[in-house]
C-alpha cells in the first residue's frame, strides 16, 4: 500500500458517457508507461462527483478488470448519500479492491461526531480497509490531531490522503501515528511531504507527470533532498503551466498527445478551445 498512486481520469465522450476504450487505455499507461504502485479509482479527478452511481460501479468494473493484480487499487466511494457509500463499498470490496478511500462528508456544516459516525457506518458494513481522504480546501472540513486519532480508533481505518498544505499537522500526525499510513494529496508539494516521512503520494498529474513524482519520493526517501529538488522544480515548471491551461481537460488532451483516447471532460466543464489545445499539445512537447 506505499508508494505513488495516480488519482485516475475517466476518459468521456462527447454526450457525457464512459469511453471504455479509453479508460483502459489510460489505466494502462498509468501501470506501463508511468510506472505507478496503484490507482485511486473514482476521487475528483475521475470527476467522481459529476457522474451516476451506475457509471461508478462501471469504472470500478473495468478498472479492476483491465489493471488486475498489476498494482494496488483503491477505491474512492465518498458520498454526501450514505447509502450511496454503503452500496459502493460493498460493491467495490466484492470486486476485491485493495482498500475503500472516502472524502469528508461537505457542504452541510457536518460536526465531528457526524463525520466520525459517516465512516464508522462505511466500515462496520464492508470487510475492507479505509484511507480517509482529507482535502479541507474544497469540503471545507478540518480536522486536529485529535480527531483524526479519534477515526484511528476504528482499526479498518488505516490511513489518510492528506491534501492540506499543513506541514506541521502532517509532521504531528507521522510522529503521533508511525504505523498509519500518510499520503500526499498535492502533487506540486511532494517533496515537502516526502521528507516528513509519508508512506506515498496520490495525484492527478501522476496521469502524465508518474515517472518524475517516483524520483522525488525515492530521492527524498534516501536522503538526496537537493536533487529531489531540482526534479520537483521540473515537476511543478509542468504544474503551473497545466493549471495556467485548465486543469484536468489539459491533462486529458495530454494524454491524447501521448496516444491515448483519454475524451473530454463531463459538463459543467468546458471544452479546451483549439488555442488551448494546441497549448496542451506544447506542454506536452515542452515539459514531457
Amino acid at each position: 500500500m506505499k508508494g505513488i498512486f495516480t488519482a485516475l481520469m475517466c476518459s468521456f465522450d462527447e454526450e457525457g458517457k464512459i469511453n471504455e476504450k479509453g479508460l483502459r487505455e489510460m489505466v494502462r499507461n498509468n501501470i506501463d508507461v508511468q510506472k505507478v504502485d496503484g490507482l485511486y479509482v473514482n476521487g475528483s479527478t475521475g470527476e467522481n462527483f459529476l457522474i451516476s452511481t451506475e457509471d461508478k460501479k462501471r469504472i470500478f468494473e473495468i478498472v479492476k478488470d483491465e489493471a488486475g493484480d498489476d498494482v494496488t487499487l483503491i477505491a474512492q466511494v465518498g458520498s454526501l448519500n450514505i447509502d450511496e457509500a454503503v452500496d459502493l463499498a460493498k460493491f467495490t470490496t466484492d470486486l476485491k479492491y485493495d482498500a475503500l478511500s472516502a472524502v469528508t462528508p461537505f457542504y452541510y456544516k457536518f460536526d465531528f461526531d457526524e463525520i466520525k459516525d459517516y465512516y464508522n457506518t462505511i466500515m462496520a458494513n464492508v470487510d475492507n480497509q479505509m484511507i480517509v481522504y482529507s482535502i479541507p480546501a474544497l469540503t471545507g472540513v478540518s480536522m486536529n490531531l485529535e480527531q483524526f486519532g479519534e477515526l484511528f480508533e476504528n482499526e479498518k481505518i488505516i490511513g489518510v490522503k492528506f491534501t492540506a498544505p499543513d506541514f506541521f499537522l502532517l509532521e504531528r500526525l507521522r510522529h503521533a501515528y508511525p504505523d498509519k499510513l500518510l499520503y500526499s494529496g498535492f502533487d506540486e508539494m511532494l517533496l515537502s511531504a516526502s521528507v516528513l516521512n509519508v508512506d506515498g503520494a496520490i495525484g492527478s498529474t501522476f496521469n502524465v507527470n508518474g515517472v518524475r513524482a517516483r524520483k522525488i519520493f525515492e530521492l527524498a526517501q534516501a536522503g538526496a533532498v537537493e536533487e529531489a529538488r531540482a526534479v520537483q522544480k521540473e515537476t511543478n515548471d509542468l504544474i503551473a503551466a497545466i493549471l495556467d491551461n485548465g486543469l484536468y481537460p489539459t491533462i486529458k488532451e495530454i494524454l491524447k498527445h501521448e496516444g491515448v483516447d483519454a475524451g473530454v471532460c463531463r459538463k459543467p466543464m468546458k471544452p479546451l478551445t483549439e488555442a488551448k489545445k494546441a497549448r496542451a499539445h506544447d506542454i506536452a512537447k515542452k515539459y514531457l
